[in-house]
């Protein structure tokens, strides 16, 4: 598997990478509360995704309060996976909080992980009470520490992408990443200088989202009577894409078919391969065979052809 560079680091990953925000027990997403994933489940899903060739994980202090970042740890150690085989990103939450509490907090993200680097940190959301320039500082000083060994950040608009940049630039260090909503469906940053400020920057852009809650699998296309099990807002927001998306769902197919693959393994491909090497994704898993349709996804080799047509068909949704 070809890897690709993080940013300007020397932080090497897979052009798919593995969310677990599902193993945070519980935790909130949206308007549902996600139920537990049993201890087994979760370790099979980390083991699985690193057997089809994923080698790095997202997490984050908000999901579950550690919870995820303690059960990707645990599920790793059961797997033998050694420190130097895997790359961790994890984030800081910022919401009702100032900068300070990125040093006063990272001895528990160390804690939780251990005995795995963070490999990246991540402000989680542009929101503090701080400023950009003291979270940012902030965040360097812990690679300057040896605590991380590199900064990114999660739904920065351009600008403050830009001035994420430009503090860090000061002191020596690249902004690794910006983790933004980003897929077919929802192609926001191609339009509002997000994905050109990374390109021009040589930021990594890595997406959240990637299947859009899951409507580009195509299930919900085949089977309308599934979104009954869906909330109301995300019931009423699926209803209202689900013509809409149709023609690309069927073209999705029909590429799908023709590698022996599935439309959600051609969706990640277009969205990790369109852009050149400046986008990754980060799909969840709540289980073992949805991170090996994860794993399985990077080696779909789309032709010009089919990426254009994917392109055109959803250009809709920029």
């Amino acid at each position: 598997m070809k890897l690709r560079t993080l940013g300007k680091t020397d932080i090497q990953i897979t052009p798919i990478g593995q969310g677990v925000m599902q193993l945070s027990s519980g935790s909130r997403s949206g308007n549902l509360m996600r139920p537990p994933i049993p201890e087994q489940d979760a370790n099979d899903i980390i083991k699985t995704a690193i057997d089809y060739g994923i080698n790095w994980f997202d997490t984050a202090e908000a999901y579950g309060f550690g919870a995820s970042e303690r059960n990707l740890s645990r599920g790793l150690q059961v797997a033998n996976i050694k420190d130097e085989e895997v790359v961790i990103a994890t984030k800081w939450m910022p919401m009702m909080r100032w900068a300070g509490s990125i040093k006063k907090t990272i001895h528990n993200r160390i804690e939780n992980l251990h005995p795995y680097t963070i490999d990246l940190h991540q402000i989680h959301l542009p929101y503090s009470f701080s400023s950009l320039n003291s979270q940012l500082n902030n965040m360097a000083d812990l690679v300057e520490e040896g605590k991380v060994r590199s900064v990114g950040v999660s739904n920065f608009s351009a600008n403050q992408m830009r001035k994420a940049h430009e503090v860090l630039e000061k002191r020596g260090i690249p902004l690794s990443s910006n983790q933004v909503n980003y897929n077919l469906l929802k192609r926001k940053i191609e339009r509002n200088g997000v994905l050109e400020a990374a390109q021009e920057l040589g930021i990594t852009i890595i997406c959240w989202g990637p299947l859009h809650s899951g409507l580009l699998t195509g299930k919900f296309h085949s089977d309308p009577k599934l979104l009954k099990s869906k909330g109301r807002m995300r019931r009423r927001s699926f209803s209202r894409k689900l013509e809409k998306s149709q023609p690309l769902i069927d073209e999705l197919a029909r590429i799908a078919e023709s590698h022996d693959a599935t439309v959600s393994q051609v969706a990640l491909s277009w969205l990790v391969n369109y852009h050149g090497e400046t986008v990754v994704a980060i799909p969840g898993a709540t289980k073992a065979s949805q991170s090996q349709i994860n794993g399985q996804a990077m080696s779909i080799n789309l032709s010009t052809g089919e990426l254009s047509s994917i392109d055109e068909l959803s250009q809709e949704f920029i």
